[in-house]
């Protein structure tokens, strides 16, 4: 099970190798029964990450996927069959350029022949909650672009990645400091029943994208989540408490609670309503998934599977 080069094999096209989705997404392919040639982009072909792929198979492209690069992003695409897309908001914060980028990561795969497109998208709730949350940019962007994508004329299919279990380890404020009692109270701005649809996207996220690759018919127009498992937040309390043997319950808190957590973490103000917002949107209207794991090439890993697999040395010391 490699990638190979062999010009009979579909050319898959990967945007971030260098990253979580991208780089998930490679490690399927070359798990995968059938054959791929994969080209995969990134800014800096020096990352580990990057050579790592390359000693895979990988045809690595340095390529700065901007508005400002236009023409060499239109000449990475080219003689491509299949295209994996993804953005990060959060590397620059601003919705707008992340529209742009993801339109024309969309039009220069267009451009180059690519006969199917994966987009990492995500939905709005600005839709979801009728106007009520208007401000969650990391997800209305995305959604923009989705909207773009299956405009586009070229087969389009939306898998969105699910609530990462690693959040918890950049966001610290979400298991929280320890207790004088020596326990851990998972202080979260909403309720304990709320469920996430989490992912151990560096494992799995890669999986749903090569299923819906090797579907005998490719699912156009469709929205899959990718998810390990679907589980309310105490429940994941519980089981870090048992997989971990630490003293961990869960905490609703206030979202002005919520906030100033985020401020002790130096984020910028202007990020603290738009996360308490994403929280109130889940807590009132929930992620929709509508897709089960049927059919999937392996099982992705569950919460607790994630917390006997991670390190939780630093964030439960």
């Amino acid at each position: 099970m490699t990638i190979t080069k062999d010009s009979s094999a579909p050319l898959v096209a990967v945007v971030g190798i260098a990253g979580v989705q991208g780089g998930s997404v490679v490690k399927e392919l070359a798990e995968s029964s059938k054959s791929y040639r994969v080209r995969g982009f990134t800014r800096d072909a020096t990352k580990p990450a990057a050579q790592a792929r390359a000693k895979q198979g990988v045809e690595v492209v340095t390529v700065s996927i901007v508005v400002e690069n236009k023409d060499e992003v239109y000449k990475a695409f080219a003689g491509a069959d299949v295209a994996f897309l993804v953005t990060d908001y959060w590397e620059h914060m601003d919705m707008e350029r992340e529209i742009n980028e993801g339109k024309l990561q969309i039009d220069a795969a267009k451009a180059g022949g690519v006969k199917r497109i994966v987009w990492s998208g995500m939905p709005s709730f600005k839709i979801i909650s009728n106007g009520k949350y208007t401000n969650i940019e990391d997800c209305e962007g995305k959604f923009v672009v989705s909207e773009y994508g299956r405009a586009s004329g070229v087969p389009f299919v939306d898998v969105q990645a699910g609530y990462y279990g690693t959040t918890v380890f950049s966001l610290p404020i979400l298991i929280g400091d320890k207790q004088a009692d020596g326990t851990y109270d998972m202080p979260w701005p909403v309720h304990p029943t709320t469920v996430l649809p989490f992912i151990d996207a560096t494992h799995d996220y890669g999986l749903f994208v090569r299923h819906v690759l090797e579907l005998p018919t490719f699912p156009d127009g469709q929205t899959v989540v990718a998810y390990g498992e679907k589980i309310t937040l105490q429940d994941m309390a519980a089981q870090l408490a048992k997989g971990t043997g630490k003293p961990v319950t869960f905490k609703e808190i206030t979202p002005d609670q919520f906030k100033t957590n985020l401020g002790t973490m130096g984020l910028p103000a202007s990020l603290h309503d738009r996360m308490a917002a994403a929280w109130g949107a889940l807590a009132d209207f929930g992620w929709e998934v509508t897709n089960t794991h049927d059919g999937l090439p392996r099982k992705p890993r569950s919460w607790a599977e994630f917390v006997a697999h991670a390190d939780w040395s630093k964030a439960l010391a």
